[in-house]
């Protein structure tokens, strides 16, 4: 198999690995992500309204999803412990949905697309238990 066709994560003996990175540049990184959490009319009434009876479930999200960004290699295995230099997840209620969209910088040896994506994911979840 060539070097181009072979899976990073897995060794030649099939055993999961984590990436050796060391050999690469530090450089500026940037990724988005984004998702949309579907809700009932009665929901997005209440979002936009007087709001649910937990709190604020967008405040509550964008929260859960910045601590889950920077949570990342905890639960991703052989996710990269990295200096994310900055996080920002927005929300915006659309008419059957919350948006979310999460945006993660670095200056490091890799991406912080599983922080992007763990950042959407952990935001969608808080909302989904705020307006349960």
């Amino acid at each position: 198999m060539s070097t181009q066709n072979r899976l990073t994560h897995i060794d030649e003996a099939g055993a999961a690995r984590m990436v050796d990175v060391s050999e690469k540049d530090v450089t500026t990184r940037v990724a988005r992500a984004g998702g949309r959490v579907l809700v009932s009319p009665r929901v997005i009434e209440l979002l936009r309204g007087e709001g649910v009876p937990k709190g604020d479930a967008l405040a509550t999200a964008r929260i859960a999803g910045i601590m889950g960004a920077k949570r990342t290699p905890d639960l991703i295995p052989l996710c990269h412990p990295l200096a994310v230099s900055g996080v920002k997840v927005d929300l915006s209620v659309a008419d059957d949905a919350v948006e979310i969209t999460a945006t993660v910088r670095t200056t490091d040896r890799t991406g912080v697309e599983m922080e992007a994506l763990t950042a959407v994911s952990v935001a969608a979840l808080t909302v989904i238990d705020m307006v349960k």
